[in-house]
């Protein structure tokens, strides 16, 4: 397996790393915290919390959110959604547009700021049952809601 998803798919919005970066920060940011008080509190020689922590913060923050940029793709045919995600832990769904309940897109206030969104499908059933694609930009993912709809409507009529 190299390192790109298959040519085939189509990447997310490269905005999707800044938005994954910031998120990881804001969600590593406790642990940072914690690992200064316990630094503060002289437990054990100096450094023994904060630097490891630090490290940790440092490439989950950077380096992660540009890996998991690599390994999403997506490809959406005329009666199906496909979602390719994962390098160590690979996933390949197949989302057939007639198994679809309805369709969300969603934006949370780091989305907002840079104009991306993730598109969630939820199918009918209980296993996989959802299907999330985030870093979409916003006015992609409202195409595709649409594109969608549109073609699970002309499968009913």
């Amino acid at each position: 397996m190299t390192d790109d998803a298959p040519p085939e798919l189509t990447p997310l919005d490269p905005a999707f790393i800044t938005t994954s970066r910031i998120a990881t920060a804001f969600g590593l940011l406790p642990f940072v915290v914690g690992a200064g008080v316990l630094e503060f509190a002289q437990l054990l020689p100096s450094g023994t919390f904060l630097v490891p922590m630090l490290l940790v913060y440092a490439f989950g923050a950077y380096t992660l959110p540009a890996r998991k940029y690599r390994h999403w793709g997506y490809d959406m045919g005329t009666d199906r959604l496909r979602v390719v995600r994962g390098y160590m832990f690979y996933s390949d769904t197949i989302v057939p547009f007639g198994r679809i309940q309805h369709i969300d897109v969603d934006q949370g206030p780091i989305d907002r700021r840079y104009g991306l969104a993730k598109l969630t499908v939820h199918t009918a059933g209980n296993h996989n049952s959802t299907v999330a694609l985030p870093g979409l930009a916003h006015a992609d993912a409202l195409a595709m809601r649409e594109a969608i709809r549109a073609a699970i409507r002309q499968d009913i009529l």
